[in-house]
């Protein structure tokens, strides 16, 4: 009987044990951001050195990084910088995505309003028995049901993929 009582408690406490989750909103450290890290980009020789520019002291160099205007030329836009003016071909985008105004600090604004929405929603979320992935557990409210909005959408006549059944499980 003791033996099985050990094998019970083994198995219990090799269940407690797991990999991290990605989805954890929890910093597990004070370690490096290894989301801000950037690679850089490969050195390149030019085809005449005599041709080369001059250098510029605290100006920018052909293998430095610019994130943001790699980003905006990857999707398709112009490899400029946020704060250059709009060009005119897309001056009419941006009048009618404005058409409402515009408010000059939307991401820290929002970033502050979710912070204070997880703090409030994380005050019991320590109390559980079994493990739960506390983004899904943070934001279950605001989730979507995706099998009742596609029924939305084709009772409004609008066509939609077609879903796994709402009421199986998927296998993994």
């Amino acid at each position: 009987m003791r033996h099985i009582l050990c094998i019970i408690a083994i198995t219990a406490l090799g269940a407690c044990s797991g990999e991290p989750d990605l989805r954890n909103l929890r910093s597990l450290g004070n370690g490096p951001d290894e989301f801000a890290l950037v690679p850089s980009k490969p050195l390149e020789a030019p085809e005449s050195y005599a041709a080369l520019p001059q250098p510029t002291p605290g100006g920018v160099n052909r293998t430095d990084q610019r994130p943001l205007e790699e980003a905006y030329a990857s999707l398709g836009g112009r490899a400029t910088s946020p704060s250059a003016p709009i060009p005119g071909a897309d001056a009419a985008l941006v009048n009618h995505a404005t058409r409402f105004g515009v408010e000059p600090g939307i991401r820290t604004t929002l970033a502050s309003a979710d912070q204070k929405f997880r703090d409030r929603q994380r005050r019991l979320s320590n109390i559980r028995l079994f493990k739960e992935d506390i983004y899904a557990q943070i934001y279950r409210r605001q989730a979507l049901n995706p099998a009742r909005v596609a029924a939305q959408y084709r009772a409004a006549g609008i066509p939609t993929p077609s879903a796994p059944p709402a009421n199986r499980r998927r296998r993994r």
